[in-house]
């Protein structure tokens, strides 16, 4: 059984945001999607989430994105993405 997690908001904020932290990158993001563990490991190598438009090969132990797509085209020049906790709603 994995112990890697299951679900992560994945925030795109301008790439001038400074400050990594969720508040910060909550506060100031253009986008946010909740994605869920898919169960498949991504072309990555990485383990694959999914949800509400946002595809994404995501390092559990570093929190880094190591493939991404937004409703199916990668990420415009100009943004960058945060990885946080999921906020409950």
């Amino acid at each position: 059984m994995s112990t890697d997690p299951q679900r992560f908001e994945i925030l795109l904020v301008p790439e001038h945001v400074q400050g990594r932290d969720g508040a910060t990158s909550a506060a100031s993001a253009l986008r946010s999607a909740v994605v869920v563990a898919t169960g498949r490991i991504g072309s990555s190598g990485y383990p694959h989430y999914a949800g509400e438009g946002v595809e994404a090969d995501i390092d559990p132990a570093t929190r880094t994105v190591e493939s991404l797509l937004v409703d199916g085209t990668e990420l415009d020049y100009g943004l960058s993405v945060r990885v946080v906790d999921p906020r409950d709603s």
